[in-house]
């Protein structure tokens, strides 16, 4: 199930976020992730954020600015389950474009950068 974020779920939600950047952006110190940890917290309580939930438990996430797409967040032991892309799908259905930037240097996870509501990410 997806929905919007609650207040109650932003713990949950910035420790999946802390954990992926840490893990998927090894070229980055860690010290930079944890240090704007509070910051994100107060961040993501302000934007459009809608959580992949399953069982009562939060997988994943993705933020959204307007049509960018701030991040897509799946937390480690769900990821390669096609979670990003039921996130990507849902929001595609509620804006008429999406722009996405991606890391040059994270060459696992390969996304185009503008997502029309016409295509399906794969």
């Amino acid at each position: 199930m997806i929905r919007e974020l609650r207040k109650v779920d932003i713990n949950k939600v910035a420790e999946i976020w802390l954990d992926t950047n840490i893990k998927t952006h090894y070229f980055i110190s860690a010290q930079y992730w944890k240090s704007n940890f509070e910051l994100v917290k107060e961040l993501l309580l302000q934007a459009t954020v809608y959580v992949y939930e399953d069982k009562q438990e939060i997988q994943g996430f993705i933020g959204l600015s307007n049509e960018y797409i701030e991040g897509i967040f799946v937390s480690a032991e769900m990821q390669s389950q096609g979670i990003g892309k039921i996130l990507l799908n849902y929001v595609k259905g509620k804006r008429n474009k999406l722009i996405l930037n991606v890391y040059q240097k994270n060459s696992k996870r390969k996304i185009a950068s503008t997502c029309s509501k016409s295509s399906d990410v794969r």
